[in-house]
């Protein structure tokens, strides 16, 4: 049984793996905004820096769920916290890397730290909180995946031209060292089995496989431009090297904003919530394909791609805690292994594309990737429908408001 935890702790608990999603998203991403430094630094070409982010999805992909299956009996404190510190690890040894190779290996530890990380996070921290807010805590957790776009990757991309690359890398390992801290004081200590969010709350194998491949799909889509971005608005858009970190917050600032709405929705209306962020995604790639030389026009473009990218990937995680056929945790692993397997897709798709067809075409196929997985639920929708009415979760009587979304308390003697 789980030990009962205050709602003040419930919440610090939240925070701090949000802050923990947002370490590991801007250390995923920071390529992307390094990528002009880090490939004359260890000679390399850009393509090749680029794969340090498809290397680093495809190891997510392989080893999620084998490692939430090892790690299945491990009590969260010291599984999550264990994991933080060999993230602060892998990042210190990535700021002291040599050469590329070096640099290639750290990431991989970096990667196998976040395969775990995102398996067990979710449940994690949603279990203290009532089926009927759960959507608006799996928001306000991603709120730190959505942060690292606006701040984590700009603050980063500017830090690596002020100070060299190796000093972001060099901040991330200190930022990971703290949250380390912050996990072991503040997680309760318990059997993974006894969260409140162990199971899905409406299983459907069916269904969790179609979101599982509709999600490969629009990650890999939305991945395929955001991973070679820099080139795109440096050599389609004309806009110079100095802006590329403000166009980065553009589109992060953007996320923020799907993330909080996505907060107000994802109880009530999940699919829609599900699908209208891949409907903005895809005509904001298609938009670039097609005006990627208009810059008023490309930047309200990437705002919706950033939009797009954050509010999908909310979406996902509450649908998979609906839809989980079995432990939430694997489900978990499952969704980590296909938004990953979009990722290094998309990726290795751009940087195949980049060499001999240029940036501009990366924005079209993107389109059509977000738009088949678009199309993939969209059926499943109707299909559902067909048989029974959208599943909705009825809002909870007097919830509290601050400014921004609040988290409903636990009911009764809630989990952490």
């Amino acid at each position: 049984m789980a030990p009962e935890v205050s709602l003040r702790r419930a919440r610090a608990v939240l925070v701090t793996l949000s802050l923990a999603a947002f370490a590991f998203i801007t250390t995923e991403l920071l390529p992307v905004g390094l990528l002009t430094r880090i490939a004359p630094d260890l000679d390399r070409s850009r393509s090749q820096v680029g794969l340090l982010v498809t290397g680093y999805a495809v190891v997510v992909v392989l080893a999620s769920v084998p490692l939430t299956r090892l790690t299945q009996r491990v009590p969260r404190r010291q599984l999550l916290g264990v994991t933080m510190l060999l993230f602060a690890a892998a990042n210190a040894a990535a700021a002291l890397a040599p050469t590329y190779a070096v640099l290639a290996g750290t990431r991989l530890v970096t990667a196998l730290a976040q395969a775990l990380f995102w398996s067990v996070a979710t449940a994690t921290v949603i279990g203290p909180f009532p089926v009927a807010v759960r959507g608006r805590a799996v928001a306000l957790f991603a709120t730190g995946a959505t942060l690292a776009p606006v701040l984590g990757v700009p603050l980063g991309t500017w830090l690596g031209q002020q100070a060299g690359w190796r000093a972001a890398f060099a901040v991330l390992a200190g930022i990971g060292v703290a949250i380390a801290a912050a996990v072991l004081l503040l997680l309760p200590s318990y059997p993974p089995a006894a969260g409140g969010a162990a199971r899905g709350s409406a299983p459907d194998g069916r269904r969790f496989a179609i979101l599982l491949i509709a999600t490969a799909l629009g990650i890999g889509g939305l991945m395929t431009l955001q991973t070679y971005v820099a080139p795109f608005l440096l050599d389609v858009s004309g806009f110079a090297d100095a802006v590329l970190a403000p166009l980065l917050f553009v589109s992060g600032a953007a996320g923020v904003v799907g993330t909080l709405v996505a907060a107000r929705t994802l109880d009530t209306r999940p699919i829609a919530s599900l699908l209208t962020p891949l409907a903005i995604g895809t005509a904001s790639l298609l938009g670039l394909y097609a005006l990627g030389e208009l810059k008023p026009g490309v930047v309200a473009l990437l705002a919706g791609i950033g939009l797009a990218y954050a509010a999908f990937g909310s979406a996902v995680q509450n649908r998979m805690l609906q839809l989980a056929p079995g432990s939430t945790d694997i489900a978990s692993a499952g969704v980590g292994t296909a938004f990953n397997a979009g990722i290094a897709g998309g990726s290795l798709l751009g940087g195949a594309l980049l060499p001999t067809a240029g940036a501009r075409p990366l924005a079209l196929a993107g389109g059509l990737l977000t738009l088949a997985a678009l199309t993939l639920l969209v059926v499943d929708t109707r299909r559902g429908r067909a048989v029974a009415p959208e599943p909705t979760v009825a809002s909870p009587p007097a919830t509290r408001r601050s400014g921004s979304p609040a988290v409903g308390k636990p009911s009764g003697t809630r989990r952490a």
